[in-house]
C-alpha cells in the first residue's frame, strides 16, 4: 500500500534488509573479535568489542525506524493508493 507516495510496504521490507545485512556484520565483528583476542590482538579485539557495540546500536536504530515508518504511515493525510 502506498502513503504520501511512499509504498510503506517495500519501506519497511529494505529496512529489514538493512537490518539482516547489520546483524550479518555484527556476526562477522563476533568472529573477528575472538579471533582477534585468542590471537592476544588486544587493540584489535578491543576494537572490534566496541564495534559489536556500534552495531548493536545500529540495529536498534533500524528497529526505532521500522515502528516509526507505521506512525508516520498512519499519520498521514489519508492519501492511499490501494492495487485492485
Amino acid at each position: 500500500m502506498c502513503t504520501n507516495g511512499v509504498n510503506t510496504g517495500q519501506f519497511k521490507m529494505m529496512l529489514e534488509q538493512m537490518d539482516d545485512q547489520v546483524a550479518l556484520n555484527r556476526r562477522w565483528a563476533h568472529k573477528l573479535y575472538h579471533m582477534a583476542d585468542n590471537a592476544s590482538y588486544d587493540k584489535t579485539a578491543q576494537a572490534l568489542e566496541e564495534l559489536q557495540h556500534l552495531l548493536d546500536d545500529a540495529r536498534a536504530a533500524l528497529s526505532d525506524a521500522q515502528d516509526a515508518v507505521d506512525d508516520d504511515a498512519a499519520a498521514g493525510p489519508g492519501v492511499t493508493v490501494n492495487l485492485v
